[in-house]
């Protein structure tokens, strides 16, 4: 066995201790290695470089963790039945849903349904974040090239979009 200085940080100090290195023996005869003081710093820096990689890797590992089990919350969240909140209620008063709005609605569910981000998508479909993050909200109308666009970045043809919609019109109405 051989001592060996290690070198601990810790908020702008410096703590040296001596640490027990075993060695390898060469043909039985025990060979005791003399580290110089940078290779030491070396093989300290190694090390604090490994332990950071695997805390950094542990914190990714849990944030993606997180995520998953906020997907699968949602997912299950949405496949309660619920109620058919489609009509708006102004002053007493029943709204029909504009064709817009609904447009809006039905991509802003198949966005988060396929976990995907306003900007994962509007990169994908060569749209501004903030022009589908409006489109999504029904304050802008879209022209068919866009739809076509962004029904596209989704996975889905414009026909499948346009369908889904008249299914969320249908529930709207009943």
């Amino acid at each position: 066995m051989n001592t060996m200085d290690m070198m601990t940080f810790t908020e702008g100090q410096t703590e040296v201790r001596k640490v027990e290195v075993s060695t390898p023996s060469r043909n039985g005869t025990a060979r005791m290695r003399e580290l110089t003081p940078a290779q030491r710093r070396a093989v300290m820096f190694a090390q604090q470089q490994v332990l950071r990689a695997r805390a950094a890797k542990k914190a990714k590992d849990e944030r993606q963790a997180a995520l998953v089990r906020m997907w699968q919350e949602e997912d299950a969240e949405t496949a309660k039945p619920r109620a058919v909140v489609r009509k708006r209620e102004t002053m007493g008063e029943v709204k029909e849903v504009s064709l817009r709005e609904a447009i809006g609605h039905v991509l802003r569910d198949l966005r988060t349904h396929d976990h995907k981000t306003l900007r994962e998508v509007s990169e994908k479909a060569g749209v501004s974040l903030g022009y589908l993050s409006e489109v999504e909200r029904g304050q802008k109308e879209a022209s068919s090239e866009l739809l076509a666009s962004i029904s596209e970045s989704l996975g889905l043809s414009t026909s499948q979009m346009l369908r889904m919609v008249a299914d969320y019109l249908d529930s709207v109405d009943a």
